[in-house]
């Protein structure tokens, strides 16, 4: 896409930290880390979200980021790491171009969890049953097309 953000860093229109860098797929450090080391990693095709990316590009994209975050640990001294993809803005996606963040987490960094709630009695169930609905419209699998 002509305007995409990210779109323009993986032409080479905008400058990035690159730290890795395919035929098909870019992982630069993020201008507005959440902890140093926070990496995004796109694919350079413009896919709005992860569910618009091809399956077989997606293959792709996540075999690099299993690679980039354990180099990022690695490099950080990370005792862990946090994968974060949002979809749409409801979700907190501010550029809408599939991505992922790699977050290095160390030991009392004051980084917070969300809240967890509870369901009621028949409502696991219920969204159970909704959930499988909607994998069966998908064909089964909830994939996108190959």
């Amino acid at each position: 896409m002509e305007t995409c953000v990210f779109c323009k860093i993986g032409r080479g229109e905008i400058p990035s930290s690159k730290v890795y860098e395919d035929e098909n797929v870019l992982a630069f450090l993020d201008i507005s880390p959440i902890k140093k080391g926070h990496t995004l990693v796109i694919p350079k095709e413009h896919h709005e979200t992860i569910t618009d990316v091809p399956d077989i590009l997606l293959q792709e994209v996540i075999v690099a980021v299993k690679s980039i975050a354990m180099a990022v640990m690695r490099a950080t001294g990370a005792g862990g790491i946090n994968l974060i993809l949002s979809m749409h803005d409801v979700a907190g996606q501010t550029v809408p171009h599939a991505h992922f963040h790699i977050i290095p987490r160390h030991e009392g960094d004051g980084l917070k969890h969300w809240p967890q709630g509870k369901y009621e009695e028949s409502e696991r169930d219920e969204y159970v049953e909704k959930i499988r609905n909607a994998l069966d419209s998908d064909g089964g699998d909830g994939r996108t097309e190959q």
